[in-house]
């Protein structure tokens, strides 16, 4: 893959990990054109305002940018367990996916696509789902292989740990949350911490995009990207209390825990042999970045 003389595609170029692949693509001297279903005042990409729940839209943007490669990032990202997330996450998450794989198999483009650890791994014998978000990855994963299976769609899902770093817009996830909250000198609320979690940095997360590009045998093939490590929230919280130089004592149990939160951890053979990706970044330096980063920004 020569990526300083490719065309890219990425959907969700605003988001989170969108936004970091966006930016590592455009150092490799990719062109890279964004995707937002709102107009974006930005010029470091070219820029498209498209709805992807419109297939027809869908179809014209990949026709109009040609490109060799689109990562599909674009989604509903929600922990909510109410009943409100239902139709966001099937027409935002499966609906814009399967119209974007549907426009991917008429141009006959590659397709690297984000999905989640969250998903229940059938392969691994797992059936229980914790949230519309999850149910809408893990049938948007399924299509992808339909896509792949039957119209030979060069389509590879990447199942995402817990990402973390600069830059995170959701500002109510704990990484973001606790940090702002010591920044600000504000005692955050917090659950009793006690869930593990696969927390891989973002920036890791950005490479494992870019090589599973440039693999061909990577086609077809399903990925967990994360560090196969569970770290209790308590102990992320408690490493940021100690890298911000409090000597608080974090108050875990203020706040109710989540229900039917499920413990998942990534599977990094597959993607260490065939990617050639492991995450590189330790947890405590990943969140001094983090704190860094936001720190420059109050």
């Amino acid at each position: 893959m020569r990526w300083d003389s490719s065309r890219v595609l990425v959907t969700g170029a605003t988001g989170f990990i969108g936004s970091r692949l966006a930016l590592r693509l455009t150092s490799l001297g990719a062109q890279v054109h964004g995707v937002s279903r709102r107009e974006v005042a930005d010029d470091t990409l070219i820029w498209h305002t498209v709805d992807l729940r419109d297939a027809e839209a869908t179809g014209e943007l990949v026709r109009s940018v040609r490109p060799d490669v689109v990562f599909h990032l674009a989604g509903e990202v929600t922990g909510s367990r109410g009943a409100e997330s239902l139709m966001p996450t099937l027409t935002n998450t499966v609906m814009g996916s399967v119209n974007l794989l549907d426009a991917a198999r008429g141009a006959g483009v590659r397709v690297v696509m984000a999905g989640s650890i969250e998903e229940a791994r059938s392969e691994l014998g797992e059936t229980l789902t914790s949230s519309p978000y999850a149910v809408a990855r893990w049938a948007a994963t399924g299509y992808a292989r339909l896509f792949h299976q039957l119209w030979n769609v060069p389509v590879t899902v990447l199942r995402i740990a817990m990402a973390y770093g600069p830059g995170q817009p959701d500002t109510t996830k704990v990484v973001p949350y606790v940090t702002l909250c010591l920044l600000r000198g504000e005692e955050p609320l917090l659950t009793a911490g006690k869930r593990r979690m696969d927390w891989v940095y973002v920036d890791d997360v950005a490479e494992a995009f870019v090589l599973a590009a440039e693999r061909e045998e990577a086609v077809g093939r399903v990925f967990d990207i994360g560090t196969g490590d569970g770290i209790a929230v308590r102990e992320i919280v408690s490493r940021l209390y100690e890298l911000a130089g409090s000597t608080a004592t974090p108050p875990f149990g203020t706040r109710p825990e989540r229900v039917m939160d499920v413990e998942r951890f990534a599977h990094v053979e597959e993607a260490a042999e065939v990617l050639g990706w492991r995450a590189g970044t330790p947890v405590d330096e990943g969140l001094r970045r983090t704190l860094e980063w936001y720190g420059r920004r109050l």
